[in-house]
């Protein structure tokens, strides 16, 4: 998430159980017993878990190169290729990582993405570690059951805190255009579903209400929101929404720190992010992973309704 910038609309863990057993044999002519060799039984981790485990192999990484390894090796995981897509972009170089999903050959694009770049201070856990981890989530879900009217394809942006290169890059080299891009930044606690849309009629903000309510959490939709690669799709003219996760209190706190205003006490996102508190402490995956779910549900409910 860029804090220079203001928007101008505004291995999962896992416990292995071995069990052998052993019965004798009903065969007369044999004695001894006939034993069935153990068979293994794999517990799938949780979501949550699934979503801390990427979080945390991608904060682990000491530089951007490490980050978009770890992403590649979860993509690899899943049975995703990805590929490298190096650019050169107002002197800066950088690569950005995408990865087509699934989905109808000749249905409109659907892109997803998060920037995989950190700061220098901190761990970049929550910006944006925690961001790819959801793209990687949901990547893994859409490719196990795709969209019906969609083809999914998802993008990790290298640079967005030098001012969103990787993004502005994929669009000047002549990127898919997609029918509807959607940003994750800043995605690591809360009962909020923040929501950038730079129109409220949008399909998608009646489909994340929609599974904001049934999950239980809040959904504040709006073009107020701190400035993040969807705003590289804006001004090329493409749609684009963009989604964080954070607690309902902090959003007007948040708002008037990126105008340049005093907030005391600080929201928890401007103490975390940007920072040497930027680390897998801050993170709560259960709530993550909650609103995980309640984005999927709501690009489900938008595909459903996009015949």
């Amino acid at each position: 998430m860029r804090l220079s910038m203001l928007s101008a609309g505004l291995a999962p863990a896992c416990a292995l159980f071995l069990a052998a057993c052993a019965s004798p044999s009903p065969v007369a002519t044999r004695s001894d017993a006939a034993v069935v060799p153990a068979q293994a039984a794999v517990a799938q981790p949780s979501p949550a878990d699934a979503w801390m485990s990427d979080v945390s192999a991608i904060a682990a990484a000491t530089d951007n190169a490490g980050r978009r390894a770890a992403i590649e090796n979860a993509l690899a995981a899943s049975g995703i290729q990805a590929r490298q897509a190096p650019f050169a972009f107002e002197k800066h170089k950088g690569t950005n990582l995408l990865a087509d999903i699934g989905g109808p050959a000749d249905a409109p694009l659907l892109l997803i993405g998060a920037h995989s770049d950190k700061v220098k201070e901190g761990d970049g856990a929550t910006d944006n570690a925690s961001g790819s981890a959801v793209v990687l989530a949901l990547a893994q879900r859409l490719k196990q059951r795709p969209l019906q009217h969609h083809r999914v394809a998802v993008a990790f942006w290298d640079l967005e805190e030098l001012g969103l290169i990787g993004a502005r890059a994929y669009i000047a080299d002549g990127g898919a255009k997609p029918a509807m891009y959607v940003n994750f930044d800043v995605f690591g606690w809360g009962d909020a579903l923040w929501m950038m849309t730079p129109d409220e009629s949008n399909a998608l903000v009646s489909a994340s209400r929609e599974a904001t309510q049934a999950a239980g959490i809040e959904l504040s939709a709006g073009d107020k929101y701190p400035p993040t690669d969807h705003l590289a799709f804006h001004k090329a003219g493409w749609p684009a929404v963009s989604y964080s996760l954070v607690g309902k209190n902090e959003i007007p706190s948040i708002l008037k720190a990126f105008s340049h205003q005093k907030v005391d006490p600080p929201a928890k996102v401007m103490q975390v992010i940007h920072s040497d508190n930027d680390t897998l402490a801050q993170i709560d995956a259960d709530e993550a992973a909650r609103g995980v779910a309640a984005v999927e549900d709501a690009l489900r409910r938008w595909d459903a309704a996009s015949r």
